[in-house]
């Protein structure tokens, strides 16, 4: 029988300083028998001709990028052991691959979007987003975000209708309900939690996703995100922002989902803990 197919996300808060980092949670998975099979990363911060896809491909991992001097970028990562036998180099690896939202002119690279083969199962749309922060409602890049959310609610639309087996992962920078902030008086009307950002989140749902950790029992207070400040993540003072979506066809198929917040504890993390879906054939 062949095994689940691991997807992940994770905003890693610039890959040339947490690259050691991205390759021993990598290897880690592997040691433990439950290896990630596509990974979806985030906030790259690094230009396409820096990324490390020699070091990457010793791991074992071919990767699709869209990078970005100093901000955003995001990267799509497959474990090649996993991948069909048609799909042996990267050309092959991700199939009709698109970068950004098609149609909306944007310099940011947030976007990015491949199909994959892997062995025993049918192909997956799986795309890489790194929603944007928006500072705080009513600034200037609160407007680029709710424009940017519109955007991709018309665009996922269109995906969906050409791919039923279609996952979103990333960083949404949107917490969905109260249950995902560690203390919703305090962050009330702010960043994040907002009606609007909110409101695009459920409108995301109501094309046919589905929010894969939530469609099973989880511990309370789990979250993805813990600012570096006041000791966050030592008082669990956190937020659920990242996330896989899923269509319908794939979330019969999910079996698990969860937050491995292991790497969140090392020397110089990331600020976000890798998000993970078990994909049954």
């Amino acid at each position: 029988m062949t095994d689940a197919v691991r997807i992940a996300a994770w905003n890693v808060n610039s890959l040339k300083v947490r690259l050691p980092h991205l390759l021993r949670w990598l290897g880690d998975q592997e040691k433990s028998h439950k290896p990630i099979d596509a990974l979806c990363l985030q906030e790259l911060k690094l230009t396409d001709d820096k990324y490390p896809h020699q070091e990457l491909e010793d791991a074992g991992y071919l990767s699709l990028a869209a990078g970005q001097k100093t901000y955003n970028g995001v990267a799509l990562i497959v474990r090649r052991a996993a991948l069909a036998s048609i799909a042996g180099d990267r050309e092959t690896a991700f199939l009709r691959p698109v970068r950004n939202i098609p149609g909306y002119i944007d310099e940011q690279q947030r976007i990015l979007a491949a199909t994959v083969c892997f062995k025993g199962i049918q192909p997956m749309r799986l795309i890489s987003a790194y929603f944007p922060n928006g500072q705080s409602p009513g600034s200037e890049k609160f407007i680029y975000k709710l424009g940017w959310l519109s955007a991709l609610h018309a665009w996922m639309g269109e995906e969906l209708a050409q791919n039923p087996r279609l996952a979103l992962l990333g960083d949404f920078n949107i917490a969905p309900e109260d249950i995902d902030v560690h203390d919703p008086k305090a962050w009330e009307g702010q960043n994040l939690v907002s009606p609007e950002e909110r409101a695009a989140f459920q409108a995301l749902l109501k094309l046919g996703l589905y929010d894969s950790f939530r469609m099973f029992e989880q511990p309370p207070k789990t979250y993805s995100w813990w600012d570096y400040r006041m000791m966050g993540f030592r008082r669990n003072a956190g937020m659920r922002i990242d996330h896989i979506l899923l269509s319908e066809a794939l979330k019969v198929k999910c079996s698990a989902s969860s937050i491995d917040k292991t790497s969140r504890a090392w020397e110089q993390p990331s600020d976000h803990a890798p998000v993970i879906a078990e994909i049954q054939p």
